[in-house]
């Protein structure tokens, strides 16, 4: 696991959207530290290395705050309307014997043996999330998929869990499954690709001709 920074903080003295569009611009990003019964307090992280430590997927973040070094759990990330940018976070104080919710990615590993049987992968729940100790929040969960058959599935609760962690997904919610890929019949396909071409023709507007038109295409 990378070795976490310790994140330089500073009290945000301008509060406001205006004021938050000029901090981002010199490269801060604002965040608001709150609990343990705490005033919240509203600061700036250096943008460059918040999201080093988001990248490598931190959760336990180390933040200096006039003179003093305190653990806070990255509680809410927000992205820009693209979801590239980071715009803004909130941090909750933690103690390190403390148990906290959290929700981890779930990443898969391997090609099922169920592919090679005519079989699709389905990914269908990416997440789940855990209970644990602030300092055994894990990165994301791996799991080899390989021995998967055709038919088979993967649920939540069939997931190895780092520690002591406690899962709060629901133990039946399906992870993945491999299912028989079904193949359309060619009549099908020929009738879609029909109706698409048809879809794409112009549309062709006529009139009838008034009783004057017509008699004028007479003479």
């Amino acid at each position: 696991m990378t070795e976490t920074l310790v994140l330089k903080a500073q009290k945000r003295e301008h509060i406001g959207t205006g004021a938050a569009r000029k901090q981002r611009a010199q490269g801060l990003v604002p965040a608001v530290i709150y609990g343990h019964k705490q005033e919240p307090v509203a600061a700036l992280l250096s943008y460059r290395d918040l999201a080093l430590e988001i990248r490598h997927h931190h959760r336990l973040l180390e933040v200096e705050l006039d003179g003093k070094a305190e653990r806070f759990l990255l509680k809410d990330v927000q992205y820009d309307h693209l979801g590239d940018t980071i715009i803004h976070v909130d941090l909750t104080r933690v103690d390190m014997d403390e148990r906290v919710n959290v929700t981890v990615e779930v990443i898969l590993k391997g090609t099922p043996v169920g592919l090679t049987e005519g079989g699709t992968l389905d990914h269908v729940l990416t997440e789940v999330e855990l209970e644990c100790l602030v300092t055994d929040i894990p990165e994301n969960i791996r799991v080899d998929i390989r021995h998967l058959k055709l038919g088979d599935s993967l649920l939540a609760g069939d997931l190895e869990l780092p520690g002591k962690a406690k899962l709060l997904t629901e133990a039946e919610s399906l992870i993945a499954t491999v299912r028989l890929q079904v193949a359309k019949p060619e009549e099908e396909e020929k009738e879609e690709a029909v109706e698409e071409a048809e879809a794409g023709e112009p549309e062709v507007i006529t009139r009838e001709k008034s009783e004057g038109e017509e008699q004028e295409n007479e003479q």
